[in-house]
């Protein structure tokens, strides 16, 4: 099977072909060549079209299907269909179903249930035992099963020492902790990010420090422990700082 791409403007800053357009013949799924002027179309799907661009695969570290628990949201067959269609080969699904993925068996199951398809999918653990943040889950157990991160999704972890062993047991295996900093009690009820914008709108804001104050003491934990976190999503400009100085650091 040959596809040839035509007149494909290439993005990806590490080829020396980074923003050229560019032939590109692919045979038995690998890039046989890349030039300007290709004309082997014998027994070739050609595929011209305008505007056409082509680059490396995308990686999603946080997608929320449905299968299984919530299957009338969606499966993870259409899921994984829509994400290669969108251009993703590599996810990262959260731990929102059920049963909670916080086990072998869990896990194994996810990854089973996603073989043979052309975006490969990884699931994130659960930090802690059905995701309430009571008990440590069997972190070792799931990483040997194919667990890349683990965390309790949209939940801020609200016991530091929980957070700090999490970083110092997952360093054993390099595993990474999935922090979601925000802190409910001074959110509480807000509806819009805290501003002039909320004030005109006489609705209840919710201030930047309910992110920042939560995402400040997991960066002075992760500093301590020197272990692995990531931060699915910030709104602020301050957290945005305190990111780029713990990176610094």
């Amino acid at each position: 099977m040959k596809i040839l791409l035509k007149n494909a403007t290439i993005l990806d800053p590490s080829s020396p072909f980074h923003s050229s357009q560019q032939d590109i013949l692919i045979k038995d799924s690998h890039i046989a060549d890349i030039k300007q002027h290709i004309n082997d179309t014998d027994n070739t799907k050609v595929i011209e079209h305008e505007n056409l661009h082509v680059s490396k695969g995308w990686f999603d570290s946080g997608v929320s299907f449905g299968e299984p628990g919530y299957d009338e949201r969606e499966t993870l067959d259409n899921g994984l269909s829509v994400a290669a269609s969108s251009g993703f080969t590599k996810i990262l699904l959260n731990p929102d179903i059920i049963p909670i993925p916080d086990s072998n068996a869990t896990i194994s199951h996810l990854i089973k249930m996603g073989q043979k398809k052309t975006t490969s999918l990884y699931p994130i653990g659960a930090l802690t035992e059905k995701g309430e943040g009571k008990q440590l889950a069997s972190l070792y157990d799931m990483h040997i099963a194919g667990a890349k991160a683990f965390g309790n999704f949209n939940e801020t972890i609200i016991n530091p020492n929980e957070l700090k062993i999490a970083l110092d047991y997952l360093q054993t295996f390099g595993g990474i902790v999935q922090s979601y900093p925000i802190d409910k009690k001074l959110c509480e009820n807000g509806q819009i990010h805290e501003g002039e914008i909320s004030v005109k709108l006489g609705l209840k804001g919710i201030p930047s420090i309910s992110e920042s104050v939560p995402l400040a003491r997991d960066i002075q934990i992760l500093e301590y422990t020197e272990g692995k976190i990531h931060i699915p999503y910030v709104s602020t400009e301050k957290s945005v700082d305190l990111i780029r100085q713990a990176k610094k650091k």
